[in-house]
């Protein structure tokens, strides 16, 4: 996998459309890292950042040159994201949760066909699509399980291990949202309000526990990147439609109000996405 050409490639010539475009991206990105039942991994996949940032992640001293000049944009996007416009979408998620959601599954799913091209880019095989399917079965099966298994836990050292676990496997392995993994147990409230207090009794053993996460398994996953890209890339799909579908908010359908609302959010987030879709593939032509 000739990455790092096309990295450089990417890096050698950007546009301030394309710029703009990555900056917007990474914004999206840094939203879907904070909102429960959203993946920033996912959207890392979809908007075609996923594979250079766990090279990075895998070989940082080796790749820094090469990628770090085309992620920053997206950096400073999903800084913007993360502290800024995340406020916004927040008080949207608080004071009207189903429709916020709608509005994202309907982004996730319109870009699906793209994330299905970029799968296919290496040829499909059997094994590609049984990839899919397992990962979206093991998916299924372990959110059902978090979801009916809320168990109450008292916080501490090892738990907060276990909450940087989580928040590192939330970017390397799209899907997982580390919100969906934490919220049954009880951690992600405890977790989170550490880190906005700057709480070392939290940020201490959670960034133990991500650094350890990302020093294990970022070059297993790149490495099966390299070696099975379409089967990888299929089963990450398959974790894309099992996360996305059990945020969908299946309740709020019952009434008729609701059902348009929540419709009309689903649709516009296809719309979305679809737009910028061809918009991403108008810039990069361009």
């Amino acid at each position: 996998m000739n990455n790092n050409q096309t990295v450089k490639q990417q890096t050698g010539k950007s546009s301030p459309m394309q710029l703009l475009l990555h900056v917007i991206q990474g914004a999206l990105i840094g939203l879907g890292a904070v909102l429960p039942g959203i993946s920033g991994g996912v959207l890392s996949v979809i908007f075609g950042i996923y594979k250079p940032v766990m090279e990075l992640l895998s070989n940082p001293f080796a790749n820094f040159k090469t990628h770090v000049p085309r992620l920053i944009p997206y950096l400073i996007g999903g800084a913007v994201g993360f502290l800024g416009v995340a406020n916004v979408l927040a008080f949207f998620l608080e004071k009207y949760p189903d429709p916020s959601v709608c509005l994202f599954v309907g982004l996730i799913a319109g870009m699906l066909p793209s994330l299905f091209r970029e799968a296919g880019e290496q040829g499909r095989s059997k094994g590609s699509f049984i990839s899919l399917i397992v990962c979206m079965i093991f998916i299924f099966v372990l959110l059902t399980a978090l979801n009916y298994a809320s168990v109450q836990i008292t916080p501490n050292f090892f738990w907060y291990l276990f909450c940087g676990f989580c928040l590192a496997l939330s970017v390397i392995a799209p899907g997982m949202s580390f919100s969906t993994l934490l919220m049954p147990l009880g951690l992600y409230t405890p977790f989170v309000d550490g880190i906005g207090h700057l709480d070392f009794s939290i940020l201490i053993p959670g960034g133990i526990g991500a650094l350890v996460t990302v020093i294990c398994f970022a070059k297993a996953i790149n490495a099966l990147f390299d070696h099975y890209y379409s089967i990888a890339f299929h089963g990450i799909i398959g974790i894309v439609i099992a996360a996305t579908v059990m945020i969908i908010p299946f309740s709020s359908f019952m009434t008729a109000g609701t059902a348009v609302v929540n419709g009309i959010c689903l649709v516009a987030g296809v719309v979305i996405a679809l737009l910028l879709d061809r918009f991403n593939s108008r810039v990069e032509v361009g």
